[in-house]
C-alpha cells in the first residue's frame, strides 16, 4: 500500500479551491482536491510493516503550534515547471516535527533530502508560454489565514483514473 505522513489542511478546502480558480489557464493542469502537507512520502510498504510505522510515530512528542499561509510559488524551477504550491509561516515549527518524522522512521526509510514545507494546489503539464504562467502565478495573492495544527496523520493514498483516494490510517494528537 503506498503511505505517507501528512498534516491536514482540509480545513481550509474551499479557500484552496478559490485559489485555484486563480491558476493560469495556459497549461495543462491536474486541480489538487485534498489538501496537505506532506511530511514524508513512504512510498510502497508492506501491509505487515503498518504497526510498525504507527508505533514508532506514536513515540514523536509535539505541542500544537500555529502557521500562515504565506506565498505561492512553483517546483521545481520556473524553466521546468511540474507542481504550483502554497508555502506557509513560520516553517520551523513544521521542519522541527519533519525532522522528528524522519527520525522515528530511520531504520525503515531514507531520510527526506531536499524538505519545503508546502501544500500543492495544482500538479502542472505542458504550460503552452512558461514565462506568462509564471507572471500568473506571480500575480495570485495569498490570503495570510492562519491555522492551529492539532496532529498529524499516516495516510494511504490509492490511485485511481479520478486521482488519489486517501484514507486516515491514524492521526496523531499533539498534546
Amino acid at each position: 500500500m503506498r503511505l505517507f505522513v501528512a498534516i491536514d489542511f482540509n480545513e481550509l478546502k474551499d479557500y484552496f479551491v478559490d485559489l485555484q480558480k486563480h491558476l493560469p489557464s495556459n497549461a495543462k493542469l491536474s486541480l489538487v482536491k485534498s489538501f496537505h502537507l506532506t511530511l514524508k512520502f513512504l512510498g510502497d510498504v508492506q501491509p505487515n510493516n503498518v504497526d510498525e510505522i504507527i508505533d514508532n510515530l506514536k513515540k514523536i512528542k509535539f505541542n500544537t503550534f500555529s502557521v500562515n499561509l504565506d506565498s505561492i510559488g512553483i517546483f521545481p524551477t520556473e524553466n521546468y515547471i511540474r507542481v504550483v504550491w502554497v508555502g506557509l509561516s513560520p516553517e520551523e515549527k513544521i521542519i522541527e516535527l519533519q525532522k522528528q518524522t524522519d527520525e522515528s522512521l530511520k531504520n525503515l526509510f531514507k531520510k527526506e533530502k531536499d524538505f519545503k514545507a508546502h501544500i500543492t494546489l495544482a500538479r502542472v503539464r505542458y504550460p503552452a508560454d512558461k514565462k506568462s504562467f509564471v507572471d500568473g502565478i506571480k500575480k495570485i495573492k495569498v490570503e495570510s489565514k492562519k491555522i492551529e495544527i492539532k496532529d498529524f496523520r499516516l495516510v494511504k493514498s490509492t490511485l485511481t483514473p479520478q486521482g488519489p483516494v486517501y484514507e486516515d490510517l491514524e492521526v496523531f494528537n499533539f498534546d
